[in-house]
C-alpha cells in the first residue's frame, strides 16, 4: 500500500482510468437518457483521459520548476492535457475535476489521505463552477458525494481516504435516478458519474493493490411518465444572460444583490486568482430585462464575452430571417467557428464565411480553428448541448492569448444557419453576439430520428425502430412511418407560429424526404417560406427548422 501519491503512481492512476473506461467505453455510451443512437459519454472521457495520458508521456525534468513538486507537476500535466483534449460536456467537467485536484496537491509536500479529501473538496468546487446551471443527479452528485465521505473518513491515511471516496461515489451514482427524472425514465444511472466511479476504484487499485469489485450497476425499473415531471425551470424569465466580468470580491458582491432581483438562476463563479483586482468571474442569470443585466456587470467592473438566449417558444412575428444562402464576410478583424457534422451543412456553413470543425471536436481542436482564423473577435456555435462546454473551454483558453470569443448556445444546426444569417460586421462586436444570440433563440429546432432501444419517454413509450420526433430535445412523437411524422412534427410546430422552415436531411434518410416535406408544407401552409437542403448528418434523417 502507498503512504503517500507520489508522480509514479499519478502516471499509474492515468493509465489504469483510461483502460478502465475503455474496458467500460459501450456500456457507458449506452446510458442514454433518451433511446437515440448517439451516446458518447464513454466515448469523449476515453478522449479526454486520451490527451492527458499523451500529456504526461512528456518528460517532467524539461518543466519549468514554478515551486512544484514532482507529483504536482505530473497532476498539473494530466490537467492540462485533459482541459485541451476534453469532449462533451464529461470531458470538460472531469478536466475541472483534475485541475481542482491538482490545484490543491501541487504544492504539497505529500498527498496523504487529509491532502486527498481536501483535493477532492476542491476538485468539487471546480466542477460545480464549470456548470452554468449545475443539475443534481450527474456527476457533479458523484464527485460531491466522494468528497464528503473524504472528509468524514478524517484519516492521513491514504487507503482509507482513497476507499471512503470511491465507495460513496459507487453508493451516489445508483441515487442518480432518484434525482434527474430524465434518468429514471430511461432506467439508467448518470454516464459521467459512472466514468468517475470507474476513475475513483482506479485510485484505489493504485495505492492499495487491491481492485474493487463492484458490479456494473443494474437497470432500474423505468417509471411511468406521469411520475417523471420535466425539469423545464422557471417560465417567469424570458432570457438567459452570461457573461465573463473582470472584477474585484466587493464589486461582484454588489452585483449579485442587483442581479438576484432582476431575475432568478443566479449562478457566479471565480478562477480562483489569488490577486482580486485581476480575478475573473463567469455569470449567469435569467432575467427579463436584459440590458439591466449586462449594466449591473458594467457597474461591476468590466463584462466581455457576453451572450444573450431567449426562452421563447414563438418567434417574433415580424419580418422573416433572410435567405440562408448569402455569405456575411467576417470583416474587421472578425470570424465564426463552426462545429458541423455532415458534408452538406458543413458546405453551407462554409458558404457563410464560416469556419468549419468536424462534429464532436476536442477543446484543443476548436481552439486550433479559433486560432486560425487569425481574428481578434470570433464567435463559435457548438451546435450541440454536449459541445458547448468543450467551446466555453476553448473560448477560456483563446481569452488568455488575446482572442475575444463569444460562445452563442446554438443547439442544432439550424439555430446556427439563423444566426449567421443576422451577422452584421458593422455592429459592435457584443451588439453582434446578442443579435445572433438572439436569433438562434427564435428559432426552434427539431429531430427525428429511429428509437435504438426501449423506453418511456414523455410521449409514451417507444420500442426500437419506431420514429421518434424530438422538439427542443423532448421527444414530442412516437410514429411507425419515418415521412408521416415528418410532417406530423412540422405541422406541430408551425402551429404555434413560423415564417420560414429550414429542412435538412440526412446520410440516412430516404430519397426525396425533404423534398416530400416541403410539399406538405406548401400545400398546409402555403405563406410559410420553405428551404431544403441535403445535410448529410448522421443518427437524424431529418433536422427542422421554424424562424
Amino acid at each position: 500500500m502507498l503512504d503517500t501519491l507520489d508522480a509514479a503512481a499519478v502516471r499509474r492512476w492515468c493509465a489504469g482510468g483510461l483502460a478502465a473506461l475503455r474496458r467500460h467505453q459501450g456500456e457507458i455510451d449506452d446510458l442514454n437518457v433518451y433511446p437515440v443512437p448517439d451516446g458518447d459519454t464513454g466515448t469523449n472521457l476515453v478522449l479526454t483521459l486520451t490527451s492527458a495520458q499523451q500529456a504526461l508521456a512528456m518528460d517532467l525534468a524539461t518543466l519549468p520548476d514554478g515551486g512544484s513538486t514532482a507529483h504536482g507537476h505530473a497532476l498539473r500535466l494530466m490537467a492540462r492535457g485533459a482541459l485541451l483534449g476534453a469532449r462533451g460536456n464529461s470531458g470538460v467537467i472531469l478536466s475541472q475535476i483534475l485541475r481542482g485536484l491538482a490545484d490543491t496537491l501541487a504544492a504539497a509536500p505529500a498527498v496523504r489521505g487529509r491532502q486527498l479529501a481536501a483535493a477532492l473538496g476542491d476538485a468539487t468546487a471546480a466542477a460545480y463552477s464549470a456548470v452554468a446551471q449545475p443539475v443534481e443527479g450527474t456527476v457533479l452528485s458523484v464527485v460531491a458525494a466522494a468528497a464528503r465521505a473524504a472528509d468524514s473518513a478524517d484519516s492521513d491515511d491514504l487507503p482509507t481516504v482513497a476507499r471512503a471516496a470511491a465507495g460513496a461515489a459507487a453508493e451516489a451514482l445508483a441515487r442518480t435516478p432518484e434525482q434527474l427524472p430524465a434518468l429514471a425514465r430511461a432506467g439508467v444511472v448518470d454516464a459521467g458519474g459512472r466514468g468517475l466511479c470507474l476513475l475513483l476504484d482506479a485510485l484505489v487499485e493504485v495505492v492499495t493493490g487491491e481492485s474493487p469489485r463492484r458490479p456494473a450497476p443494474a437497470p432500474r425499473p423505468v417509471r411511468p411518465p406521469a411520475t417523471a415531471d420535466r425539469e423545464t425551470g422557471s417560465t417567469d424569465y424570458a432570457y438567459e444572460v452570461q457573461f465573463l466580468l473582470d472584477a474585484d470580491a466587493d464589486a461582484v458582491a454588489r452585483m449579485r444583490q442587483t442581479l438576484a432581483g432582476l431575475g432568478d438562476s443566479l449562478v457566479v463563479v471565480g478562477d480562483g486568482a489569488t490577486d482580486a483586482a485581476s480575478a475573473t468571474w463567469n455569470v449567469h442569470v435569467h432575467v427579463n430585462d436584459v440590458g439591466a443585466a449586462v449594466e449591473a456587470g458594467v457597474e461591476a467592473g468590466r463584462p466581455h464575452r457576453i451572450s444573450v438566449t431567449r426562452f421563447a417558444d414563438q418567434p417574433p412575428a415580424a419580418p422573416a430571417v433572410a435567405a440562408h444562402g448569402t455569405a456575411a464576410p467576417a470583416g474587421d478583424g472578425r470570424a465564426a467557428v463552426v462545429v458541423a457534422s455532415g458534408a452538406g451543412i458543413a458546405e453551407l456553413f462554409t458558404g457563410e464565411g464560416a469556419t468549419v470543425v468536424p462534429g464532436n471536436p476536442s477543446t484543443g481542436e476548436l481552439l486550433d480553428a479559433i486560432r486560425a482564423t487569425a481574428a481578434a473577435r470570433v464567435v463559435v456555435l457548438p451546435n450541440d448541448p454536449n459541445t458547448q462546454a468543450v467551446a466555453n473551454a476553448a473560448a477560456r483558453e483563446a481569452h488568455a492569448l488575446g482572442v475575444r470569443v463569444s460562445v452563442v448556445p446554438t443547439r442544432s444546426p439550424v439555430q446556427a444557419l439563423a444566426a449567421l444569417a443576422v451577422r452584421d460586421p458593422q455592429r459592435r462586436f457584443a451588439d453582434d453576439v446578442i443579435a445572433m444570440a438572439e436569433a438562434a433563440g427564435a428559432c426552434r429546432y427539431a429531430e427525428v430520428c429511429w428509437a435504438s432501444r426501449e423506453a418511456l419517454t414523455v410521449a409514451g413509450p417507444c420500442r426500437p425502430g419506431d420514429v421518434l420526433a424530438l422538439v427542443e430535445g423532448e421527444v414530442h412523437l412516437i410514429g411507425a412511418d419515418l415521412a408521416d411524422t415528418c410532417t406530423a412534427v412540422v405541422d406541430r410546430m408551425l402551429g404555434g407560429g413560423g415564417e420560414l422552415v429550414t429542412l435538412l436531411s440526412g446520410a440516412d434518410a430516404p430519397e426525396g424526404l425533404a423534398d416530400a416535406v416541403a410539399e406538405h408544407v406548401a400545400r398546409r401552409w402555403p405563406f410559410v417560406e420553405v428551404q431544403a437542403y441535403a445535410g448529410g448528418q448522421p443518427h437524424y434523417p431529418l433536422l427542422v427548422g421554424v424562424e
